[in-house]
């Protein structure tokens, strides 16, 4: 049976005089992909912040592995296991392929090693491109060297938000099935809008509406009931 990875319970925060996120609630269970869903301003990046610390709970609690991580710097919430895709990639443009991926790895042991050997297998043009500049590559490369970075250390659990995000079709598929690889190593929990991706990789999904946790359940159930999806998602 699959424990409990990651809990957000009762979680409050506010960005200036904005109450985003009111008193959120979700689990991500070990070896799954869990679906955060809702309509753009929902408050899906901002939970993700505050997972990282980036943005602070002004009350509630994130728990980690069992450990209590609310209040911890991003550096050292990092450090216990989260790995984190931005939104907007969050890649050094003027650096190399290769050093955007040394960058972010937190040591340079074997294991690192055979990571980096397994996502350049996944990512091939990675491996074509290595010495090009970030900001050189296509908006799908991008999006490949963002995800293959948080994946070469050992993480035990990737946030990964809006990963199709004007892509193409063809990369989004590309995408779909790097993640869905991953997660045979890593647990995932992903901000998508793209409803085609979150049905093929979600296995429970989350709803937030206005900062609110409104519904939850299996990807299949929520694939079923159109009434949830027409009314919170806006999916006819």
């Amino acid at each position: 049976m699959s424990k409990t990875l990651l809990k957000l319970d009762q979680v409050n925060t506010y960005i200036d005089q904005f109450h985003i996120l009111q008193n959120v609630n979700f689990e991500v269970k070990t070896g799954e992909v869990t679906v955060l869903l809702g309509r753009n301003g929902a408050g899906k990046t901002t939970t993700l912040r505050t997972i990282m610390g980036l943005n602070n709970a002004s009350s509630g609690t994130v728990t980690f592995n069992g450990e209590n991580i609310t209040k911890l710097p991003p550096y050292k919430i990092a450090k216990r296991g989260i790995g984190y895709v931005p939104e907007d990639q969050g890649i050094f443009y003027d650096l190399s392929v290769g050093e955007n991926m040394r960058v972010g790895m937190r040591t340079e042991d074997d294991a690192t090693k055979e990571r980096l050997e397994w996502a350049l297998d996944l990512f091939p043009d990675l491996k074509k491109f290595w010495k090009k500049p970030g900001g050189q590559l296509s908006g799908g490369q991008k999006q490949m060297l963002s995800i293959a970075r948080s994946y070469i250390n050992s993480n035990d659990l990737l946030l990964i938000d809006e990963p199709s995000k004007g892509l193409a079709p063809v990369i989004v598929e590309k995408v779909i099935e790097s993640i869905d690889k991953m997660k045979e190593q890593t647990t995932v929990l992903l901000v998508e809008q793209n409803f085609y991706m979150a049905s093929k990789l979600g296995d429970r999904f989350y709803i937030l509406d206005d900062g609110v946790s409104v519904h939850e359940g299996s990807m299949t159930e929520l694939e079923e009931n159109e009434e949830i999806k027409r009314k919170y998602l806006g999916i006819a």
